[in-house]
């Protein structure tokens, strides 16, 4: 598994309807406010912030290819960009960023005693860019906040990041609505929530239809998808539970009328060998699957036949091919007559990722 970046939504979109204000307040783990999304309370000389990204560059320099060659890491093109990602959203005036992070805008067109304001102090930016270099900790835990699809996501550790390629689940959920009402209006369930990503998705396709239960075992990511909920105004379409998979949805056994997942799936002895942000800081209760790294995509396929109504939806995001295949198999064999329809769909990269069907 890499690690992926997105940064495609605009923040001018974004932060209109995601300030700090509205941030709830939650009793259990607090989430941390993304960088950009707090206050820009820290004065700063320019030449100051210019020997920081002076200081930075260089360690991206020392870099050169080791990281790609150690464990398909990031290179040194990628880690500047994320540089210039982490100016953007320490600097109250983003449009400022352009003269500390383009080469063709020398350091002498800023007043070096002219005070820009941050949102973060710059010591915290020294530690943050450290921690990215020398203890590869992955970027959306330096800025809080992972792109994806048309959401800015709070995440932090303890949270697995959302990946590009699961954003196809939500595209397959947008399909199979269309084509069936009744599973636009009914009740669906994201097992293994995480961020809460893949549930919000959902709901801005059911819009004030449908609803979405999202549990995780996590306290740490159910804190996050109610933060992330929250902050898009949609508590009245998604509820988070915390539990183990179908534990917190027994209330509902047989309502369902839609599941999905992405579930832990690498294979346990295959972790070690994850590029080191993946490794070393995503949380392995997220990652490991068990020893094939089919355990929990068995569950949750074992479930789907007692919690979906007949007609239900279903779509699980695997490692590849292989498990692809193994679970359409055990479907159609082992809980034969359970499911009909059943589907293998590639990712963007033409990898056999994701198991669809519906229930018989």
């Amino acid at each position: 598994m890499k690690l992926g970046l997105s940064r495609a939504c605009l923040y001018s979109s974004c932060c209109a309807s995601i300030s700090s204000s509205s941030m709830p307040s939650l009793t259990a783990i607090k989430p941390k406010i993304p960088i950009f999304l707090r206050q820009p309370t820290y004065s700063v000389t320019s030449s100051d912030l210019q020997k920081w990204h002076g200081w930075a560059k260089n360690l991206v320099s020392s870099v050169g290819s080791s990281f790609v060659e150690s464990d398909n890491g990031p290179d040194s093109t990628l880690l500047c960009r994320e540089l210039n990602w982490l100016l953007e959203d320490s600097l109250e005036n983003r449009s400022s960023s352009s003269c500390f992070s383009f080469p063709a805008c020398k350091y002498d067109t800023v007043d070096e005693i002219e005070n820009v304001m941050l949102r973060i102090s710059l010591d915290d930016l020294y530690q943050l860019w450290k921690q990215r270099i020398e203890d590869r900790r992955p970027f959306q835990y330096i800025v809080g906040c992972e792109h994806w699809r048309d959401l800015v996501l709070s995440v932090q550790e303890g949270v697995l990041i959302p990946r590009p390629e699961t954003e196809l689940i939500v595209d397959l959920v947008s399909d199979a609505v269309s084509n069936n009402e009744e599973l636009g209006q009914g009740l669906w369930a994201d097992l293994g929530t995480g961020s809460g990503a893949v549930a919000i998705g959902i709901s801005k396709i059911l819009r004030i239809y449908g609803r979405v239960i999202a549990t995780d075992l996590s306290p740490d990511a159910v804190s996050v998808a109610m933060f992330n909920v929250q902050r898009y105004g949609l508590q009245h379409v998604i509820e988070v539970r915390r539990g183990s998979w179908f534990e917190p949805l027994k209330d509902v056994e047989g309502q369902l009328v839609g599941i999905v997942s992405n579930p832990p799936y690498i294979p346990s002895d295959n972790i070690s060998g994850l590029q080191a942000e993946v490794g070393r800081h995503e949380p392995r209760l997220a990652l490991d699957g068990g020893a094939s790294g089919m355990d929990y995509l068995l569950h949750l396929c074992n479930g789907a036949a007692a919690m979906l109504k007949p007609g239900g939806f279903f779509a699980f995001e695997t490692n590849g091919e292989k498990q692809c295949k193994f679970l359409v198999d055990y479907m159609q064999n082992q809980i034969a007559g359970s499911f009909c329809n059943l589907n293998i769909v590639s990712d963007f990269a033409g990898i056999q990722r994701f198991v669809t069907g519906f229930r018989q």
